[in-house]
């Protein structure tokens, strides 16, 4: 983990990238990653770890980060990767995705977890920054927003697994549906519960 600031003292630094992943825990879709860098001079109130806001505040201030912050970029993974790397791995790479397509560059990242990528930049570690961090807060709703509404679109490609609602997650339904309808190719073919039903 780098918590070195390269660039001198904090004082020095500010283009500051928060930066959060959604979609660790599914068995479908792809890990999706955020990096914001907000404005100073455009100030969002009401920045929260996006599982603890409401579908319609996420959907709200998602539109108000978007006008307002200097800029943020996705990142993503998509399955055969995780598949291929691990999740872990395929969480990083998707962060580092986010952060290179961050027009300007950070200086500086503040990355939700306790792992950091390899950047460019210098980086720190944040165990639930998503909850306290503000510029943080701001990657985890543009990542939740911009994930659920892909898993909505797959929900219409993938129907009868319930995609819209669970979103990928191992919910009861998702498991029945998965043993009924078989596994499809957005299913995570490296996890537990989708490899267990392929060997049987």
């Amino acid at each position: 983990m780098n918590r070195q600031l390269e660039l001198g003292s904090p004082t020095q630094i500010t283009l500051v990238a928060g930066v959060d992943e959604v979609g660790r825990g599914p068995l479908a879709g792809p890990v999706v990653t955020a990096a914001v860098i907000l404005d100073p001079a455009r100030p969002i109130s009401g920045l929260a770890d996006s599982k603890a806001l409401t579908e319609k505040r996420r959907e709200a201030l998602f539109d108000e980060i978007s006008e307002k912050a200097l800029c943020w970029a996705l990142g993503r993974a998509e399955v055969e990767e995780i598949d291929e790397l691990n999740i872990l791995q395929a969480t990083l790479l998707a962060m580092r995705r986010a952060v290179l397509a961050l027009d300007p560059a950070p200086q500086h990242a503040l990355i939700d977890g306790n792992r950091c990528p390899d950047l460019p930049c210098s980086a720190e570690a944040i165990i639930k920054g998503d909850g306290s961090v503000p510029v943080i807060s701001a990657a985890s709703i543009i990542a939740k927003v911009s994930r659920d509404r892909e898993m909505v679109a797959l929900d219409a490609e993938y129907p009868g697994y319930g995609l819209a609602g669970h979103k990928g997650y191992p919910t009861k339904a998702h498991m029945a549906a998965l043993t009924e309808l078989g596994v499809t190719p957005i299913h995570r073919k490296s996890f537990a519960p989708v490899r267990r039903l392929l060997e049987g």
